[in-house]
């Protein structure tokens, strides 16, 4: 007989018992989706279901990353790499997510581009989060969420605190390491800019990675994020262009060339500058003669 037969252990009267539902609130989860073209059109539900499924991967995304910065303040690095790992796969969700939206057509997104207004993802205050979690601060970022206090607030408070990056350098200071004053204490609400001498606090940690591994680890991971967040953008200004074109995006930018623009910003510059001056083996100098 094609048929399994239930366990006589399965609770099947769930009578006063928390249930899947219960536990998930699916009750509220699945009643999120509210089609605004009338009569609903079929693809709508796609485009709704899209930007809720990144919206939840991008709050455990900003989740992981907040107790990454924990670590690094409390300098425990090697917990921290676990999360990383964690970090990756939720960004390969987020980045194979684009694939189903690419199947909207642009006739079909023209049925009910209509519907949202003024409504953009750069309206996302945790696409923004994730930005300042990660070093890209802007003032101005605030600016469409002024009439949200709680979200403006919090928003502030990431703008105002040290990046994750931030907090690394902060990390190889109080641990040795010769990162200028400049970049352990500074505004923190301004971007990120590069120092020569920080690029050379990294040529010494990758030229003796036996002596500093965690440190070592912790560039890599940095730079596997940077990357897999980078190829998210572009991802994400290629459906756009094949879905729009060059049309002007509905919360007032130019669209594509505004989300190209994103794809010469870097979070962790000293981490891509190293690889370029990084010599072979054979012709670093004996460590003794490195000044430290």
């Amino acid at each position: 007989m094609n048929k399994r037969e239930l366990e006589p252990g399965i609770i099947t009267d769930l009578a006063g018992r928390t249930t899947y539902g219960d536990y998930l609130q699916l009750d509220r989860l699945l009643s999120a989706q509210v089609p605004r073209s009338q009569p609903p059109h079929h693809d709508e539900l796609l485009f709704i279901v899209q930007h809720q499924t990144s919206e939840l991967w991008m709050k455990l995304l900003i989740h992981e990353l907040s107790a990454c910065i924990r670590y690094i303040q409390a300098d425990r690095l090697e917990p921290s790499f676990k999360i990383f790992a964690r970090v990756a796969h939720i960004q390969r969700m987020l980045f194979e997510q684009w694939s189903v939206l690419e199947t909207l057509t642009p006739n079909e997104y023209l049925e009910f581009r209509d519907t949202l207004g003024s409504a953009s993802g750069f309206q996302s205050f945790q696409y923004r989060a994730l930005e300042f979690l990660l070093g890209n601060k802007d003032p101005h970022a605030l600016g469409p969420f002024r009439h949200v206090p709680s979200v403006h607030g919090e928003l502030e408070r990431l703008l105002v605190s040290p990046s994750i990056y931030d907090e690394f350098l902060r990390h190889l200071a109080r641990t040795g390491h010769a990162v200028p004053a400049d970049r352990v204490e500074r505004d923190w609400r301004q971007p990120y800019e590069k120092s020569s001498q920080v690029t050379e606090v990294f040529r010494r940690i990758y030229e003796d990675i036996e002596q500093h591994w965690d440190a070592y680890e912790m560039c890599e991971k940095l730079v596997d994020t940077e990357e897999r967040f980078q190829l998210w953008r572009y991802r994400h200004m290629m459906t756009v262009m094949r879905i729009i074109g060059f049309k002007q995006g509905t919360g007032g930018s130019s669209g594509v060339g505004f989300l190209r623009k994103a794809l010469d910003l870097r979070f962790f510059p000293e981490l891509w500058d190293v690889r370029t001056e990084l010599a072979p083996p054979a012709a670093r100098p004996p460590r003794g003669h490195e000044g430290g």
